[in-house]
Formats: structure tokens, C-alpha cells, sequence
């Protein structure tokens, strides 16, 4: 790809529930208006808590098809459509960076990623790859394959992680009160973020109980490690949408750049 004249920012995304699609929420808003903030990407690799994968894989389709990749929700959400094409030179560039990414014609757009782009980018016009999360590999390892990416946001290329700082759907609750531990693992991510403290957030397990409720499983946080992954040395990290959904999802954002 050719190059883009200025480094693009990087993005880590709470993405929440799918019906932020179809619904007018705060979170929602606040991805339009990053969106109309942004410069222009040439192209969109995005990161999902919903691909996970056994090895490394990055999707090389032209019309990457919309994975309505949840159940239980009202007709309109397995309506909604987000027809942005893929790019293979992108899928190329990633797979070459990497060393060892399998280049993947099966998979398309997951609600991970759709939905939040639904907002950033409505008109679907920019071209989209996605990279799966490896589930073999430790985080560390995540964090570090990140870096590898960077030549990509002197490229015009916009890297977009998506997941949930905290995600623990099995304590999820309708009621307004969040979990203590909840709030205390989001604050202490937002701590570490600012300081710079990126080994610590890559080892995660051990800041204790609150982490081990916040994290059961780790898809979600991974995609945040790859945008840390991406900060080059003092760049500044702006945090939107510093809120919860269901008492135990974290819709902490980020802007790295």
C-alpha cells in the first residue's frame, strides 16, 4: 500500500452489546463524534474480542459479508447490514509484517467490529480487514506482534482494537449499580495507561481478585494490548466513554496518537 503521509491514530474500542447498532446510546454518539474527528484512513485493521483463532489469521475477502455473530436480539439488529469492502494488499501487508498470518477467506466483518464502525465510518466506504486473536498465544505475545504493525500508520492505515476492559457477562445485571471490583480494575487501567505502565497491563493476572472478576476470559481485554501495543514513546492517550453497561462490562475507549 502506498504510503499515507502522516501517522494515523490508533483506537481501542468498548464496544458493549450489538444493539449499539440500532440504538441511540451514549456510547453510540460518542464513536460518531470520534469519527467526524478522525482523519481519513485508506483502510481500517481491525482487532475483535470475536475472532479467535488457533494460529494467526487476517481476512483477505473483497466484500467481507456482515457476521451477525449473536442470538436473542430483535429483528432489526440481523437486519443491519455494514457493506464495507475488504482489501487483500492490506491483508498482504499484514500477513508479510507478521511473518506467519494466514491469509483467511472464510470469515467477514463481526459485530465487534461492524457495530462500532457503523458509527466511526456510517457511509461504509473505507476498505476493512480483520485480524484474529491467536488463542494459543500468550499476551505478551499479542502485545508484542502489535508492534510489528506499525509501519501500517505511516501507511494511512487505521488500527482499531475492540473488546472490554471489563467483561464479565455471567455477573452482568440490569441494575445501575456497578461492581466495586468492576470500577476498581477499570480505574487501575486507566492508572497504568497514563503511566505508561504497559507491563503491568501485560500481566495482568496479577493485580489481584478485581482482575481475576474483571478478565474470566481474556478475548476481550487482548485487543486493548494491541493498541498499547502501537503507542509509540510519549504519545498522548486521550479515554472516551469512561462508563458501564450491566454492571460489569467496561465501555472504556481509547485514543492512542
Amino acid at each position: 500500500m502506498a504510503d499515507g503521509g502522516r501517522r494515523m491514530p490508533v483506537l481501542f474500542i468498548g464496544h458493549g452489546s450489538p444493539m449499539n447498532a440500532v440504538e441511540d446510546t451514549p456510547f453510540g454518539r460518542a464513536w460518531e463524534r470520534l469519527g467526524k474527528g478522525l482523519p481519513r484512513p485508506k483502510a481500517i485493521l481491525s482487532v475483535s474480542a470475536h475472532w479467535e483463532s488457533f494460529g494467526t489469521k487476517v481476512t483477505t475477502v473483497r466484500m467481507p459479508r456482515t457476521i451477525h455473530d449473536f442470538s436473542g436480539f430483535p429483528k432489526p439488529l440481523y437486519e443491519a447490514a455494514y457493506p464495507a469492502p475488504g482489501s487483500p494488499d492490506l491483508a498482504r501487508d499484514v500477513s508479510r509484517l507478521l511473518g506467519d498470518a494466514r491469509l483467511d477467506t472464510e470469515w467477514g466483518l463481526d459485530h465487534g467490529t461492524w457495530v462500532v464502525l457503523k458509527h466511526l465510518f456510517p457511509k461504509a466506504d473505507v476498505p476493512v480487514v480483520q485480524l484474529s486473536i491467536d488463542k494459543s498465544k500468550a499476551p505478551r505475545e499479542h502485545y508484542e506482534l502489535a508492534a510489528r504493525l506499525a509501519p501500517l500508520r505511516e501507511r494511512g492505515v487505521l488500527v482499531m482494537g475492540s473488546g472490554n476492559v471489563v467483561h464479565n457477562l455471567a455477573l452482568a445485571s440490569d441494575y445501575e449499580d456497578v461492581y466495586d471490583w468492576a470500577v476498581e480494575f477499570d480505574e487501575t487501567v486507566k492508572w497504568l495507561v497514563l503511566e505508561g505502565d504497559h507491563e503491568q497491563l501485560i500481566g495482568y493476572e496479577a493485580l489481584g481478585e478485581a482482575a481475576r472478576l474483571s478478565i474470566p476470559t481474556n478475548e476481550h481485554y487482548l485487543p486493548m494490548l494491541y493498541a498499547l501495543g502501537l503507542r509509540g514513546k510519549d504519545e498522548p492517550v486521550q479515554f472516551l466513554t469512561e462508563r458501564f453497561a450491566m454492571a460489569s462490562v467496561s465501555m472504556r475507549s481509547l485514543v492512542i496518537g
